[in-house]
């Protein structure tokens, strides 16, 4: 991916040893976080926090309340020396100055995210953010949160590499940013409590397959634009893509498919979803709430 040179935002706030540390609470789910990978927690809670997965699984179904926690204002910023930060603000300015322009097309403003490096744990509008949950996107305060160690995950625990999956990660975490900026988060969130769980979860996964092409559809313009794919890189990405799949990481997890409480969609759907993005380019075609086939 070619991104050195380019662009860096403003709007990443490096909060890594300001108080993190790695054990103890859980995740505030309830506050309307959303994250890239939910059973990926409970997967990898014992490698980070030494938890058991099922004590993970419990918390997520509604079995520990966590309290909401507001983060208060920041003003750190990135060591410019950082290799892996600097990446993060490249690729964040990236998506910022896709959709500035797609939403300037339709006639709106695009509100620019805050992202949050951190390490450990970290307070947010939606509860008490960790290591484990992978990084996510919190619409209460509009922020992006990430703890880079999830990139050597990737490689250690799944096989994916390469900057632009981890490009990917980040510009899936903004689609949700988007999702809220047009109202859709809000008409999900409400449809969802009215809901029954499996009923929620299927419109928990048309969320996130919408959020994955919103990523591809940065993918596409971005590159028109900038030229940053080069041989290789959709590949990566779509590997990352299959990495967390429900069903990939349940079958590691705990070695059974539950498609009924899946809330992300499956590997080929994920893919299938950033693929339609990536090469369309069309906020349009991320329709996910009306396709009959996912």
């Amino acid at each position: 991916m070619r991104w050195e040179g380019n662009r860096e935002s403003d709007n990443v706030e490096d909060m890594r040893g300001d108080g993190g540390g790695g054990g103890g609470g859980g995740f505030g789910f309830g506050g309307r976080s959303i994250g890239i990978g939910t059973i990926l927690i409970a997967l990898v809670g014992s490698y980070f926090l030494g938890v058991s997965p099922s004590t993970i699984l419990s918390l997520l179904s509604g079995g520990g309340p966590v309290a909401v926690q507001q983060q208060q204002p920041r003003s750190h910023s990135t060591d410019p020396n950082d290799r892996q930060a600097k990446f993060v603000r490249v690729v964040l300015a990236d998506t910022e100055d896709t959709w500035d322009e797609l939403f300037k097309q339709q006639g709106a403003q695009y509100v620019r995210p805050k992202l949050d490096l951190f390490t450990g744990r970290i307070p947010t509008a939606c509860g008490q953010g960790l290591t484990a949950t992978g990084p996510f996107y919190c619409p209460g305060d509009q922020k992006v949160y990430i703890d880079l160690s999830f990139y050597k995950l990737m490689e250690q625990r799944f096989g994916v590499s390469g900057e632009f999956a981890k490009a990917y990660v980040i510009a899936h975490e903004v689609g949700h940013h988007v999702q809220n900026l047009m109202g859709i988060s809000e008409k999900v969130d409400n449809a969802r409590r009215r809901a029954s769980e499996k009923q929620a979860n299927a419109l928990s996964v048309r969320m996130e397959l919408q959020a994955d092409c919103f990523a591809g559809v940065w993918g596409y313009h971005a590159n028109r634009a900038r030229q940053i794919l080069e041989q290789g890189d959709i590949e990566t990405a779509l590997a990352a893509a299959t990495a967390i799949g429900d069903d990939a990481l349940q079958r590691q997890a705990t070695g059974e498919v539950v498609p009924d409480s899946f809330t992300h969609g499956t590997s080929e759907q994920r893919v299938r979803w950033f693929t339609r993005g990536i090469k369309s380019g069309d906020i349009a075609q991320c329709n996910t709430f009306e396709a009959k086939q996912l």
